[in-house]
Order: structure tokens, then sequence, then C-alpha cells
């Protein structure tokens, strides 16, 4: 098979996701275990696919100031090459002008004729010289506009933003979403503690560095496939994010418990209870999609869990022999995905606002199927990885107007104060933010279900 540069990669990660609609992840991994790239050039064509695919509506705006034609009528490789060339030159300091150029020249000879070299070779070198000149529009005339292009994010979700947030929080957000997400690994408690776990992945060649709220959590960098690792094989951690890790500490399963997981696949909370809960107990976990329910298993058996019990089943039609039984419930809910968008650098372009409250409906079912599971005295944990009001604080305040047997209760006890920049802690709740937490956006609420005699007030306040 021959040699494919990292830019040939990168630029079949771009054709993949715009003509078949293939998702980037998916796309660069498909690519990558084919063309086995060393080290250096895999790195590199990671950065160089993903970040164009973030910044494409940069990047086609910039070229529309240098081509007379518009990018559309392009053939499929040529406008791609373009992009590419385009993002090294505005993002990529450390490469050199001429490199990319020429090296965008040399992808174009393997895709159009001598015309269409000369045509990429011409745009990239125009552009090098007047990259200067460029000017976005500006924040105090238009701040939408200059938002979404200066910091490449969807027009409707920077005016959102901005009427949520403000201007400075919704450029904070932004950069976020354009920073590479971390690798963030829990540690198996029931197998290893967090600082031997540090050093056997140090052993195998990584960096490693502990999250800063979860205690089971690490960073680690300078790998090529966790897979291949022993330590993973072993089942001595699972994959996931920080603020996901918080999730399960807000519900604290008590060991011995029922708890019923209403969401669970790919089972990375699910398997966090068990931990907690030190592997005793009976896990219910419940997802609609049956294909998904292998990864929940296979998970459990290599981290050595086996108190979860994996059903098939709709969470909006919990079945009825269940109500009243749980001690725990989790509800993380499907939602628009809007606060992990950093791990997902396409997914911002396919996200469509009409489809939020349709989303927001649905969760709404499952919390009102769930919460007929949950016994008097229970808890019922709410979250999601969005930072939408509606589908986090205003679905929680409609659910609970709706059920006042249910109250929020204080996470200041579960979750560390450091991350209450807002104070809500004591009040049951908590929105992450990318931008300002460092992880995940994410939101949690955790709500009991009083006995029937004690009907206390809830309060947002």
């Amino acid at each position: 098979m021959p040699k494919i540069s990292a830019r040939g990669l990168a630029l079949r990660v771009l054709i993949d996701v715009e003509q078949d609609g293939a998702f980037a992840n998916l796309a660069l991994n498909k690519i990558l275990e084919k063309h086995r790239p060393g080290k250096l050039d895999r790195a590199f064509a990671t950065e160089l696919s993903y970040g164009a695919l973030r910044s494409l509506n940069t990047l086609d705006w910039v070229l529309a100031q240098f081509v007379s034609q518009p990018l559309a009528r392009q053939p499929l490789a040529i406008r791609n090459i373009l992009r590419l060339g385009v993002y090294q030159l505005m993002f990529m300091d450390r490469v050199p002008p001429s490199a990319v150029c020429n090296e965008a020249a040399e992808l174009a000879r393997q895709y159009g004729h001598q015309g269409v070299v000369r045509f990429v070779n011409g745009v990239l070198r125009n552009v090098a010289r007047r990259l200067g000149d460029i000017k976005y529009p500006a924040l105090e005339e238009n701040p939408v506009e200059h938002i979404a292009l200066k910091y490449s994010h969807p027009e409707w979700l920077v005016k959102r933003w901005l009427e949520e947030f403000g201007p400075e929080d919704t450029i904070a957000l932004c950069l976020a979403d354009n920073e590479p997400a971390p690798n963030t690994v829990r540690t198996n408690t029931l197998k290893i503690n967090r600082d031997d776990l540090a050093d056997r992945l140090t052993r195998e060649g990584l960096s490693v560095v502990k999250t800063g709220f979860a205690p089971e959590g690490l960073y680690i960098e300078g790998f090529l496939s966790l897979g291949n690792l022993d330590s993973f094989r072993e089942g001595l951690f699972q994959v996931q994010d920080e603020s996901s890790m918080l999730a399960g500490r807000a519900l604290m399963p008590l060991p011995g418990s029922l708890v019923i997981d209403a969401c669970s696949a790919p089972g990375g909370k699910t398997t966090h209870m068990a931990q907690l809960m030190e592997n005793r107990g009976r896990i219910l976990a419940f997802d609609i999609h049956p294909h998904k329910l292998n990864l929940i298993k296979e998970n459990c058996a290599r981290l050595g869990i086996g108190m979860v019990e994996v059903t098939a089943g709709d969470a909006r039609e919990l079945p009825g022999e269940l109500n009243g039984q749980a001690d725990f419930v989790l509800v993380d809910a499907p939602c628009s995905g809007l606060g992990v968008l950093r791990r997902r650098p396409d997914a911002r372009w396919r996200k469509d606002p009409g489809e939020i409250p349709a989303i927001v409906q649905l969760q709404s079912q499952i919390l009102e199927s769930a919460s007929r599971c949950v016994k008097d005295g229970g808890v019922l944990l709410y979250s999601t990885c969005s930072i939408t009001r509606e589908e986090n604080l205003g679905q929680v305040e409609d659910f609970l107007a709706g059920h006042p047997w249910f109250a929020l209760e204080a996470l200041d006890t579960t979750l560390p104060g450091e991350l209450d920049h807002k104070g809500t802690l004591p009040r049951g709740y908590i929105q992450l933010y990318p931008g300002s937490h460092g992880m995940d956006g994410f939101f949690i609420a955790r709500m009991r279900k009083k006995g029937s005699g004690k009907m206390m007030e809830n309060s947002l306040l």
C-alpha cells in the first residue's frame, strides 16, 4: 500500500465527512487503522482534520474573499484541499507557508489537472500574502457574526449564548470548544487505587496527571490505542470525562442498594456506580438501543463487575413492577450535547436548534417514568451533557412543579466546593461549563422523594 502523507489522510477524513456524512472521529479512526501512520503523522493528521472541521465556516468565509466562484462549485477534493491549506496558514504557525502551498499543490495533482494545481497554489499563496489584511466584522457592530466567524461556531448558537451568557462568557465557551478535549480515565477502584494506576500507566509510557475534582480521575497522554495497553485489558480503568464522574459522586449510591440507570449505554456511569457500591447490590441498566447493551456487558466483564443486570427498554416506559422500588435512580438523559462540542469537531455544524424542543419533551417523559421507580426517601439524579437552560434547570423546575413530593437536596457534601462558581451546590444542582470549569459542559441535579407525610418547600432561588 503506497504511503499517504498526513495531509492526505486529513483530506480523506474531510471528504468522508462531507460526502458520506461520516462522523469525524469514526472516519479518522478508520483511516488511521487502515494506513497506520507513525506517531508524528498520526498527530498531525488528527490536528489538521479536526481543526479544519471545527473551523469550516471561518475557512469558507476567508476563501470566499480569494476565489471568484462559490466554493461549493469547486470539486469536493479541491475545496477541502483549500480548507486544509487555509487552516494551516491561519492556525498552525509552526508550518511554513511555503510548505503549506507546496504540499497542497501536490495533493491537488492527485485529484486534478495542471490547471487545478496552479489554481490551488495561487489561491493559497495569495491568502498567505494577505492574511494580515483579513478583518472580521466588528464585535461592537455585529457581535453574532464577529464571534461566529472569529471563533468558528454557528450563528444561531452564538446568538443564543449571547442572550443567555453575554459576550465574555460566550467567547470563553467558544474558545473552550476549539481546544482538543483531554483524554480522561477513571480508576477502577475495585482493582487498584489512583496512585498505583498512575504509576502503572507511567511505566507503560504514558504521561499522567491527576484530575482536580474527581478523586478517581487521571488525564493521560502519549498512547496510540488504549485497547493495546495491558492495564486497559486488565480492567484497571475506564474512559470517562471528569464531569461525568462527578455525576456518579453526586448520586453516591450506597452498597447493597437497588439502583436503576434509565439510559445506561455505554456504561461509564453504570460501572462507576458499581465501584462506589463496592460491587454490592443491584444495578438495573436500561437502554433503548439493544446493540449498545453489549458495550455495558463488555465493560462490566473487563472491570470485574458482577452486579449489573442489562435490559433493553425504553426509559419512557420502565417496567411497572419497579414502581417505588429503587433506592437510587439515575437519569442521564438524551440531550442536545452542546456541552461536549470540543469532543466532536463536526458536531457543531450538525446541530439543529429546531430539535431542542423535542429533546426537552423526551427528557420530561423519561423523568416522569423514572421518578415512579423511586421509593419514599429515595434519590433521583438528573444529568445531561448540555448547557441549555430548558434541558437542565428549566427541566428540573418543571418536574418539581408537577411533582411536589420531590425536593432538591444539597450537593455541597458530595461535590467539591471549588466547582461552585454560582453558589448552587447547597440548592441541589450545578451547571458545569467547559470554559470556566475545564471539563465537559454538564448539568447535575439531585432530588429526594419525600415520605408521604413530609412536604417541604421546593426552592430554586
